[in-house]
């Protein structure tokens, strides 16, 4: 689960209208936005921003020690990081999503019963539903609690979980099923935790959500348990088995059993999952204009991680295409990459089942390193810990990004 625990956001009612795609009706999700990566003065807070490249790290170890744990065989895309297992078609929704500065997007969901409303982050890079217990301490202060006693549906599973992320935050508790309700929707006898310990980085200080929505497939669930999004297929609460995001500056939402064809316009890009745990894809190649500096690679479409990730020699080669630029490993962090504000970008684009999908100038560049500073810091990172890269939000801002849960692929269309 990617944090930049002091960010999340709040949830703005947002109307949409109904797609032609699916002719039925679907539930939807706001997302809204507030951060803590830019400080006040407008510059980017690198500690911040540096941890997001811890977290997204740590998320992809606990979540490969999950794949191994529950299919019995290392994840192939484990590569050189460290797997630490740190355990002891009824109708459609949408939900509004609230941006936090594109690190954490979250809305509102309802838990048990009678139902109890909660806000949580939604993350297409876990696969566990996370809430803080009634029995929580002081760190869970401000947050919305789960009490499974007063929930006539909740039916405690005798098992704990314990999730662990890179900036030493920690989350653990029991496990429980319940009925969780979202946009209308309703998965009875959903798996979910009750966290009896939040660390200080779960405080609502630092982590404005109440808990976290894990939006990948089974595999890599923590609970090894069928995610919320799972069990309303399953159940046939939804009338197609799709959900999308858009993360934007605003109108943000996460869409919920189909698609909404106010936010993209043309025909959707589709390209097969090529192995389910992660929402993991192919592309073909990154490209700085015309020129290609990384071949054919894997990737995970992360939600809940702001970077685009890829390996260190394909962001040397990248960033050689980028007047000015120098890396940054002593200033900003160990794969980090800076340049001129001035600069003019050339057009970058991840070619994806042979089409060029371009990320904008302002979505390459995350602004200056300090007040007043004359350079950027880049969105695009290098890390070869792992053999694949990480198309997070950065990347999935510039498109309405389809998760087809049915058909096992993930989809791009142009934001309207």
């Amino acid at each position: 689960m990617h944090f930049s625990l002091a960010t999340i956001l709040a949830v703005v009612p947002l109307l949409a209208s109904a797609s032609p795609l699916a002719q039925s009706p679907r539930a939807t999700i706001p997302l809204s936005k507030r951060s803590n990566l830019y400080k006040e003065d407008g510059a980017l807070n690198l500690d911040v921003l540096r941890g997001q490249l811890v977290r997204a790290k740590a998320k992809l170890s606990h979540g490969f020690a999950s794949y191994q744990r529950n299919t019995g065989q290392r994840h192939p895309l484990a590569g050189n990081l460290e797997v630490v297992d740190n355990t002891s078609k009824r109708a459609v929704g949408k939900d509004a999503l609230t941006d936090d500065s594109e690190e954490l997007w979250h809305g509102t969901i309802s838990v048990g019963t009678p139902a109890v409303s909660y806000k949580v982050d939604f993350d297409t890079g876990s696969s566990d539903l996370f809430l803080p217990a009634s029995t929580c301490g002081s760190t869970c202060s401000g947050h919305t609690k789960y009490n499974p006693s007063s929930s006539s549906t909740s039916k405690a599973l005798g098992k704990s979980f314990s999730l662990s992320y890179g900036d030493g935050s920690t989350v653990s508790g029991k496990q429980y099923k319940d009925t969780v309700k979202i946009a209308g929707l309703t998965a009875t006898s959903q798996t979910l935790g009750a966290a009896t310990k939040y660390s200080s980085g779960f405080s609502s200080a630092n982590f404005p959500a109440d808990g976290l929505m894990g939006m990948g497939f089974q595999s890599i669930s923590d609970y090894n348990a069928p995610p919320v999004f799972q069990t309303l297929v399953s159940e046939g609460q939804t009338t197609s088995s799709v959900f999308a995001f858009k993360l934007a500056e605003s109108g943000s939402e996460l869409t919920i059993g189909g698609l909404n064809s106010a936010l993209y316009s043309g025909t959707p890009i589709y390209t097969d999952v090529t192995q389910e745990g992660y929402w993991q894809i192919d592309f073909d190649a990154l490209k700085v204009g015309s020129k290609s500096v990384a071949g054919s690679t894997a990737a995970i479409v992360d939600s809940g991680t702001t970077l685009v990730i890829v390996s260190t020699s394909a962001a040397a080669a990248f960033y050689q295409q980028i007047p000015g630029s120098a890396d940054a490993s002593n200033t900003v962090g160990a794969g980090f990459y800076t340049f001129p504000c001035s600069t003019t970008i050339p057009k970058v684009a991840f070619t994806i089942n042979g089409k060029d999908l371009a990320m904008s100038s302002s979505s390459v560049n995350f602004g200056p390193v300090s007040q007043g500073s004359s350079d950027c810091v880049g969105s695009i990172v290098g890390d070869s810990s792992f053999d694949l890269a990480i198309l997070g939000d950065a990347f999935m801002r510039n498109y309405y990004t389809i998760f087809d849960y049915g058909n096992s692929r993930v989809g791009f269309a142009t934001l309207a």
